[in-house]
């Protein structure tokens, strides 16, 4: 199966270009037939007042319209975090604020791989409960007020 994905057990390998990889880069997911996939909350590290999680449910102009009420309430920053198909959502957030209030308003933005551990549940009686890890991209995009002796001319 060398140079082959199969979309069958999720097996990759790539020894066309350059060799073959060591067994753990080689993912097998477990056959539907005998576990249901179950995923996971993903993990946040803390909920902050001043953090908006954006996710791929929510709307962004509701989100917007938290970020502007956070920021009316005094905030001087606020951290926008998205996961997976939420990253896109997220940064335009902050490009919306960053481009309605152009000289108040900068970002600062940091991408990272998450791990997310998802359970498989057993369909029959002769296999055990099982987890696997798979990855995913991830932003946190801190948006602070710039201070009036800052702000260029």
């Amino acid at each position: 199966m060398n140079g082959v994905i199969s979309s069958n057990n999720f097996q990759m390998a790539d020894s066309e270009a350059g060799g073959a990889k060591p067994d753990s880069f080689i993912k097998k997911r477990k056959p539907s037939s005998d576990y249901a996939l179950k995923k996971r909350v993903p993990h946040r590290n803390s909920h902050r007042k001043n953090d908006v999680y954006v996710t791929s449910k929510s709307t962004s102009q509701s989100q917007l319209a938290l970020c502007e009420k956070l920021f009316d309430s005094g905030e001087s920053e606020i951290f926008i975090y998205g996961l997976g198909s939420a990253v896109c959502p997220a940064i335009n957030i902050a490009l919306q604020l960053k481009e309605k209030y152009p000289r108040v308003y900068e970002v600062s933005v940091e991408t990272s791989t998450v791990d997310i551990v998802d359970d498989l549940e057993p369909l029959v009686d002769q296999v055990d409960y099982e987890t696997q890890t798979r990855q995913n991209s991830a932003v946190r995009i801190r948006v602070y007020r710039i201070q009036p002796e800052t702000v260029k001319s």
